[in-house]
């Protein structure tokens, strides 16, 4: 009989699929943190886990572990070399949640433009007056660039489009024919996009540097409006921080942060011009449902010798799938 633990909260419909899954026997802890899961380890043969650090230690007091999940697409808070060290995949749930992240940029984009943080507060403040400050804008005409374009990145085009924005994407590791039907062109130089983009929204993974360093948030307009709903470290948060101190860009809408949550202090929560969630893009109501039902799904193929291969982070540590 297989075990499993599940270490963090999920939502009762990836309870219910393991409750019914025959000769299956679990255990559930709701908290991340690693006192509260890393005891259960020891019998784990299968691991779901949500936001918490799975560390090369961590794995090595998991001597039966078989097969990790991943409640959501990104991992680097797993330690994948120790994993596939000893022949244990790491499995992801695929695209389950970018268009809660799409819809999340957006919006983001829409309350930044629409100056929304300013006119909630003027209002609760009794400053009716706010309203001839005239502070929000349009996104119909202006031109929007998307780094990144993949599932989340083209979602984004396609509501940008329909709100009557110009779209352009960069992104180097995209094949130029793919992008036929697309609402987006793509441009494969970067610092002309930035200084004629009215607003720049991320979607790509983290990388060795920020993609948006000192150098190209410095090509940014003046009105320019940043989002970022893709990682925490990809946009130079200093960089960002001085020059919306500065006034030399609008506004940025961040949901993610290189440290999370940011530090007391942190110049970015103390702007005026940001408006910031917790890390919450990809975590509607819908996607939870259906992040919670792919990752106990994928322990489950995967003891019934059924794993979707390419849901695989580390192919390495499994055989290839057979053909025909």
């Amino acid at each position: 009989m297989p075990h499993v633990l599940i270490a963090g909260k999920l939502h009762d419909a990836g309870l219910a699929l393991i409750r019914a899954a025959p000769g299956v026997s679990f255990d559930y802890v709701e908290p991340t943190t690693e006192a509260a899961f890393a005891p259960l380890l020891g019998a784990a043969e299968g691991l779901v886990i949500r936001t918490q650090k799975l560390t090369a230690a961590l794995v090595a007091r998991a001597p039966v572990l078989r097969v990790v999940s991943r409640h959501g697409v990104g991992y680097d808070a797993v330690d994948v070399p120790a994993l596939s060290a000893r022949g244990i995949p790491l499995v992801i749930v695929g695209d389950v949640n970018s268009r809660s992240v799409a819809e999340h940029a957006m919006a983001l984009m829409l309350a930044t433009a629409k100056d929304l943080r300013g006119m909630d507060r003027a209002v609760r403040a009794g400053d009716w007056a706010r309203r001839d400050a005239y502070a929000g804008g349009e996104l119909f005409g202006k031109r929007l660039l998307i780094l990144g374009y993949g599932r989340s990145g083209r979602l984004v085009a396609r509501l940008a489009a329909a709100f009557g924005m110009s779209v352009e994407a960069f992104d180097p590791f995209l094949d130029p024919g793919r992008m036929e039907g697309e609402p987006a062109r793509l441009t494969g130089e970067l610092a002309p996009a930035l200084e004629a983009a009215d607003f720049v929204s991320v979607h790509v993974p983290m990388g060795a540097r920020p993609v948006l360093g000192p150098a190209e948030i410095a090509r940014l307009k003046s009105d320019a409006i940043l989002i970022n709903t893709a990682r925490g470290g990809v946009v130079d948060e200093a960089a960002l921080a001085a020059a919306l101190r500065a006034g030399r860009i609008r506004a940025a809408g961040l949901d993610v942060f290189a440290a999370e949550p940011p530090a007391d202090g942190d110049a970015l929560v103390a702007s005026d011009a940001t408006l910031l969630t917790p890390h919450v893009a990809g975590l509607s109501r819908e996607s939870m449902e259906r992040m919670a039902v792919v990752s106990v799904q994928n322990v489950l193929d995967f003891f019934a010798g059924r794993l979707d291969y390419d849901l695989v982070v580390n192919r390495d540590a499994l055989p290839p799938p057979a053909k025909g």
